[in-house]
């Protein structure tokens, strides 16, 4: 799956009605926590110049960015990356057990 869909906006579903009324830009998200882990976040974004809902946002869009880029990118050293090309250069002979396994969706898929 390309890094851009799983960065992508997901379809909405059949969410109930709210009072509030919300552009197609923007939408709200409540959450619960302690006095100390607020009063944290509220330093970070005085710090960084930023309102908490800004840092917040940036925060967690960073993070969930990182999250979805670690299932589909990776890196490695010139060594690793010629022995990785080696074997995409010659790859196994078809088989069941591999066809079976290339048969199931990966686990981010499921």
């Amino acid at each position: 799956m390309a890094a851009a869909a799983l960065l992508a906006e997901p379809k909405s579903k059949g969410r109930r009605k709210s009072s509030v009324r919300q552009t197609e830009t923007k939408a709200s998200l409540s959450l619960r926590i302690d006095p100390r882990t607020r009063a944290l976040i509220d330093r970070a974004a005085e710090v960084t110049g930023q309102t908490r809902t800004d840092f917040m946002v940036m925060s967690a869009k960073e993070r969930a960015t990182e999250v979805l880029l670690n299932q589909t990118l990776f890196r490695l050293s010139e060594t690793d990356w010629n022995a990785f090309v080696a074997i995409l250069d010659n790859p196994p002979t078809a088989n069941a057990a591999l066809k079976k396994l290339l048969a199931e969706k990966a686990p981010w898929e499921q």
